[in-house]
């Protein structure tokens, strides 16, 4: 009886305690112009090495553009491909290439392709670190998505040892 009197005694002390309030703001981590551009010029580099032509765009985490860059020979429309790309795994926080997994027809997440702005297909890739999303990188005009996804991919290793907290 005793042990029972303590744990409603410690039950209704707990239940006293004023209830923490939530925080009304919160932070998020941005990449700088200066780190966007540096991913960006990684890419292009990446692919320029391997004979490519491409545009390499960067967004932030909301999926607003902060540096796009399109090589002398990349095709018009790499620029907007490039752009959508880096929106996509942005927004959706995967790879571009995974959700073209994802949303093949058929599949319950298939109507998702409709949405303005999305690019289900390979280049497209999240920047993030320390478990936060940072930015969305997109690459195109490589042939093929594996290959717009190596040089996305190069373009973050460029900045991950500056992004890591």
């Amino acid at each position: 009886m005793r042990n029972l009197r303590r744990v409603f005694l410690a039950i209704a002390a707990v239940l006293a305690l004023p209830a923490r309030a939530q925080q009304a703001t919160f932070e998020v981590k941005l990449l700088t112009p200066e780190t966007a551009l540096l991913a960006a010029q990684a890419a292009l580099a990446d692919c320029r090495k391997a004979g490519f032509q491409v545009a390499v765009a960067v967004v932030d985490r909301s999926g607003l553009l902060q540096v796009l860059l399109r090589d002398r020979y990349a095709g018009a429309h790499t620029v907007d491909a490039a752009t959508q790309k880096a929106w996509t795994a942005a927004s959706f926080r995967i790879p571009s290439a995974a959700l073209a997994m994802e949303t093949q027809a058929g599949k319950s997440m298939s109507g998702i392709r409709m949405l303005p702005h999305l690019m289900a297909i390979g280049g497209g890739q999240v920047i993030a670190a320390g478990g936060s999303l940072l930015a969305g990188i997109g690459v195109s005009g490589a042939p093929g998505g594996e290959a717009d996804d190596a040089c996305a991919l190069a373009g973050i290793k460029a900045i991950a040892e500056a992004i890591e907290f």
